[in-house]
């Protein structure tokens, strides 16, 4: 054997050697949403493997979020958590992507003209409508959001603790408004309620703060519900359909 065919020998030895040593990592699903007769099994937070199996029974739905978008699993038998579509990395890329405090004008419309849904275009910004827990990896980033651009609207904003609020201002074709972090402070568990221009009871958000940005679906989904951030993880799951 000559020196060229050893070492080319020596070569895929060692590779498979290093690739038994230190394995890739296997991507994972995490269960986003469940019920039925086996929801117990399949609980929100759960890693499945794409090349795992679940046996659900008749009733059975398991909603699962990866790099390749969101599947809804159901129906009785077996079913191969991968059997999936391309990856949607620049939908996540969009939908989380850091944006400075200036206003923007698009939002995003699901449906028809009439009726239509409108949805977030972005996890971080903060839904003046949504009461419930708003993780942030940036809180210099912070974004107020509403469902509509037509008008101008004054929203109030402020805190159960302090006496102290802030009124903020969504102009006439505008769907989001800065958040003032010096006068109103964005930290762990810190409490706001917004109150629209018709008055009301309000949305009452609680902040949650990100150690880091996670920078993949399965691990986001993974923050937002460790977090209890129910309403960004919805969002995601949708936008990754």
């Amino acid at each position: 054997m000559s020196w060229v065919k050893s070492l080319s020998v020596f070569a895929s030895v060692a590779g498979a050697a290093a690739a038994l040593a230190f394995p890739q990592a296997a991507s994972a699903d995490v269960v986003v949403a469940s019920s039925g007769p086996s929801a117990t099994q399949y609980p929100v937070g759960r890693k499945l493997g794409e090349s795992d199996q679940i046996m659900l029974k008749a009733g059975d739905s398991v909603t699962v979020l990866g790099a390749g978008g969101t599947r809804v699993i159901s129906g009785a038998g077996s079913h191969r958590v991968g059997a999936r579509g391309a990856a949607k990395r620049s939908t996540f890329a969009t939908l989380t992507r850091q944006r400075s405090a200036a206003r923007v004008r698009t939002g995003a419309v699901r449906g028809d003209l009439t009726g239509a849904e409108v949805t977030r275009p972005n996890i971080w910004y903060v839904d003046v409508t949504q009461s419930g827990t708003m993780c942030v990896a940036d809180a210099a980033a912070v974004q107020m959001w509403r469902p509509v651009s037509t008008g101008a609207a004054t929203y109030l904003v402020a805190s159960p603790a302090s006496p102290d609020h802030v009124h903020v201002a969504f102009l006439d074709g505008e769907m989001t408004a800065g958040w003032s972090a010096e006068q109103l402070p964005v930290a762990e568990g810190s409490t706001y309620v917004i109150t629209g221009p018709d008055g009301g009871a309000g949305a009452q958000v609680t902040f949650a703060m990100l150690g880091t940005e996670p920078d993949n679906p399965e691990d986001m989904a993974d923050a937002l519900i460790a977090k209890g951030c129910t309403g960004q993880l919805a969002l995601l799951t949708s936008a990754m359909m």
